[in-house]
């Protein structure tokens, strides 16, 4: 057993089928029984379920027959097509499949060896950030001597029916899989990064080019090994289970089992006379009630594309549950998507590889604002700052940065009537470049990225940032609603993602000798204007040195302007609050940097805190000579350390 897996329950496979094995017992499972508490927690929703074992309901029963593929499972009475969607997509990866059905053939029934089976078996699970093993027994619900819930189109095949009673047994009973999001399942048995579209919003059914980056992107993430389902939202006059005039289920999870660019017409040796059209294949968990328009499984459109092509596409002409549509269609007839990223993080990789973070944190009541945690979000002004904040710094010029933001799992609450997912969500604010401590007001900060609220498991984002030091606040939508979460962040190089947990310096028997901080100071140069021109072209490579005390900061060099915008932000804690602060502007050279001019600050609580606009001067005191340009700052101070 590796030590990354966790166990359920402390329940160790091997121990537990040695036991059985040396007794000459079946497994009973004390943890979730063969009883209607596995099966409900809700005790007015009780029927006549008789459990049974896969040898009391077939012979020659089998947890794999001939491997596994997307077909191989049907959905039962339980609403748990997300699911049943999930499974089609994860049997279409052999590696990924691999890991939550570990060592298959070692669990596999042996009709030579009989006496070696134990009716034990184990799956893995990705949950909350950890890999979690699961031990069921094979006592499955039935009705009538067949399985009533997820079941293999196959009758001595069990992989399906077992795998769905070990996710049943995390969740609490079959019960609480009732409803969901096969984004779900599917971080639960891949640890993928998940992300929701809605297709209606972002009008994709309308706007080719917006229609064209998602196929693009939807392919992309198909071909390096991410999943996609699919559902159509029920409203007012689409009631759910009802089906649309096209033969599509609303409020029915599809998986996507392949995406294609897909060319008819002939190919020339110097020209191509040919219409491209983008098509996606789906499948119905139901194995049934397929698509009724265009490039359906038996329509005309077909008689363009030849047998070899077709065979290729894996068309098969049966109400089998799996059909073909082109993308356009399908962007007008879906509502939504669930798309799942198998985010890259190998070194050895032909793909683009990601730095990865990740940090476990809580949103936690406390009455004293300091100490709350659980401020909701970035409406409620005086309390958003009253929640978890992590730093995190981008160090090239422009870095793609991919954030996850995950809820702990709620269904184990549904027995308390607390199952519901709680809307989260998160902002991402720039902030000072040497910023250490909380934030605790928003003032020359900016916003600079708003995740989607919503109450789903989990809310991602992507986003393109500049260079610089960031704070991510993960939140609740509303204040005061406690849970867990994990945060993921993906950066192109090391973002030394960290909590922030402090409020300001620490007080230390160092502080005596040397002195404690008396004055918080925070600086933001905007800009500067009609700068010394410094070369034939009439340009500068100008940048910006901000001193206080013994610190400093420099910005990056603004290349070929004498009008450069720095927007560089920085923050001082001061013990000598007679000491000036100093703005230096430096012509980046060669050999040797030139001075083009500084503006000297007393910079005491008492100032303006609006943005001002100063002279530049030479070295020296505010008596020096002026030089060229003018520099536009706005410093804030305070002498309450914990303001700023």
């Amino acid at each position: 057993m590796s030590s990354s897996v966790q166990l359920f329950r402390d329940q160790r496979y091997q121990e537990l089928k040695g036991q059985c094995l040396q007794q000459g017992i079946l497994f009973e499972d004390p943890e979730f029984p063969a009883s209607d508490e596995s099966l409900y927690y809700d005790s007015a929703a009780k029927g006549k379920v008789e459990w049974k074992r896969p040898k009391d309901l077939c012979e020659d029963p089998h947890l794999l027959v001939d491997g596994m593929s997307s077909h191989d499972l049907h959905q039962g009475k339980l609403g748990n097509c997300w699911f049943v969607a999930a499974c089609s997509c994860l049997a279409l990866r052999k590696s990924l499949w691999q890991q939550v059905i570990p060592d298959s053939n070692e669990q596999e029934w042996d009709p030579k060896s009989p006496r070696k089976y134990a009716g034990i078996f184990r799956f893995r699970f990705w949950r909350f950030g950890e890999w979690t093993e699961v031990v069921v027994d094979d006592q499955l619900p039935t009705e009538n001597g067949e399985l009533i819930y997820c079941h293999s189109n196959v009758r001595n095949e069990f992989w399906s029916a077992l795998l769905e009673k070990a996710y049943a047994k995390l969740a609490g009973s079959y019960q609480a899989l009732d409803g969901g999001c096969a984004a779900e399942a599917l971080v639960d048995f891949t640890g993928a990064v998940a992300e929701s579209i809605n297709l209606e919003e972002g009008k994709y059914g309308e706007v080719i080019s917006e229609q064209m980056k998602l196929f693009e992107d939807l392919m992309k993430v198909h071909k390096r090994g991410g999943f996609i389902s699919c559902s159509i939202s029920e409203s007012p006059g689409r009631p759910s289970e009802a089906e649309t005039g096209m033969g599509l289920i609303v409020g029915h999870a599809y998986s996507v089992t392949a995406i294609r660019k897909l060319r008819l017409g002939e190919s020339l040796l110097f020209s191509f006379k040919a219409e491209k059209l983008f098509m996606i294949r789906l499948r119905n968990p139901w194995g049934k009630k397929e698509w009724h328009g265009a490039w359906s499984d038996s329509s005309e459109e077909w008689k363009k594309v030849s047998d070899s092509e077709r065979k290729s596409l894996g068309l098969t002409v049966g109400n089998d549950g799996e059909f073909w549509m082109t993308f356009e269609d399908w962007c007008k007839n879906f509502t939504d998507v669930d798309i799942c990223r198998t985010v890259n993080t190998s070194c050895f990789s032909l793909h683009k590889t990601w730095e990865k973070e990740m940090m476990y944190g809580a949103w936690a009541k406390h009455p004293e604002p300091l100490l709350n945690r659980s401020g909701g979000c970035f409406d409620n002004r005086e309390t958003f700052l009253q929640n978890p904040q992590y730093l995190f710094d981008v160090k090239k010029a422009q870095d793609k940065v991919l954030v996850s933001l995950q809820q702990e799992d709620r269904r184990k609450y549904k027995k308390e009537g607390k199952g519901e997912n709680i809307t989260i969500g998160f902002e991402i604010l720039k902030v000072e470049d040497n910023r250490r401590y909380r934030l605790h007001k928003l003032t020359v900060q900016e916003r600079v990225a708003t995740s989607p609220y919503s109450n789903t498991r989990s809310v991602f984002l992507r986003r393109t940032l500049q260079q610089g030091r960031y704070v991510l606040v993960p939140t609740t939508y509303i204040p005061g609603v406690p849970t867990k979460f994990i945060l993921r962040l993906y950066t192109d190089v090391p973002s030394k993602l960290r909590e922030l947990k402090e409020d300001r310096p620490k007080m230390t028997c160092w502080s005596l000798l040397c002195g404690y901080p008396r004055r918080v100071t925070q600086i933001k140069v905007h800009s500067a204007e009609g700068l010394q021109k410094q070369d034939r072209s009439g340009g500068a490579d100008p940048y910006v040195l901000i001193k206080c005390e013994n610190q400093s900061w420099r910005s990056v060099v603004q290349h070929d302007t004498t009008s450069p915008v720095f927007n560089t932000q920085v923050i001082f804690y001061r013990k000598d609050i007679d000491s000036p602060v100093t703005i230096q502007v430096w012509n980046s050279n060669l050999l040797r940097d030139q001075l083009l001019g500084q503006a000297v600050l007393a910079a005491s609580p008492g100032e303006l805190r609006e943005q001002q606009r100063l002279k530049l001067r030479g070295r020296g005191g505010g008596e020096a000579a002026e030089v060229p340009g003018h520099i536009s700052v706005t410093v804030l101070c305070s002498d309450d350390l914990g303001e700023l």
